[in-house]
């Protein structure tokens, strides 16, 4: 059975990047799972694919549900429609967009095709992930027990200083930039 890895770019910044194995028979809508999964997304707003070509042009639409809008022409669903049979090249590209309010936009392409499947994997599965992928929902805070673990790992309590005060005074009493200047002076005259 054909196992067919994506690489998924986060349209905004193309050296974040997730790739993903799926087999050839695995509908659109896993798809759509394990892109969620890999960058830390809930499955809670509308998806689409577009098949593209390599200018990413948008083509034939792949969704997930019919929605309230106007289309040219009806689009398949991602539960109905298997990966292989939208897989017209062997450089194939797609255009995935989710939660349209927000409108996260990813490019997915085709980067290889392989004719064994890995018996220890339960595919789709996330092969490689590279770069800091984007909040969801704004910035990425610690929280509870996470800020605890970086507490404990600086030894940051509450109320402890900050900078030391070593060093601040010079035996002459000049600071650092002061000194400096002073011996410039002196090259000068």
């Amino acid at each position: 059975m054909a196992v067919l890895k994506f690489r998924i770019y986060f349209e905004e910044d193309d050296s974040i990047y997730r790739d993903v194995a799926v087999k050839h028979t695995q509908s659109f809508l896993q798809l759509h799972q394990i892109i969620l999964k890999a960058y830390e997304f809930d499955n809670k707003h509308q998806a689409t694919f577009f098949r593209s070509n390599d200018h990413w042009q948008r083509g034939r639409e792949i969704s997930l549900a019919k929605y309230d809008k106007a289309y040219k022409v009806t689009p398949l669903l991602m539960e109905e429609t298997t990966i292989g049979s939208e897989i017209r090249d062997p450089n194939q590209k797609f255009i995935y967009n989710y939660d349209f309010v927000k409108g996260w936009s990813f490019l997915v392409e085709l980067i290889n095709v392989s004719k064994e499947e890995n018996a220890k994997l339960d595919y789709p599965v996330v092969a490689k992930t590279e770069g800091i992928a984007p909040s969801q929902y704004g910035t990425k805070g610690l929280v509870g027990d996470k800020l605890t673990e970086v507490e404990e790992k600086y030894d940051l309590k509450a109320g402890a200083e900050g900078f030391g005060t070593e060093g601040d005074d010079d035996e002459d009493g000049l600071g650092l930039g002061e000194e400096a200047d002073e011996e410039g002076k002196d090259e000068e005259i």
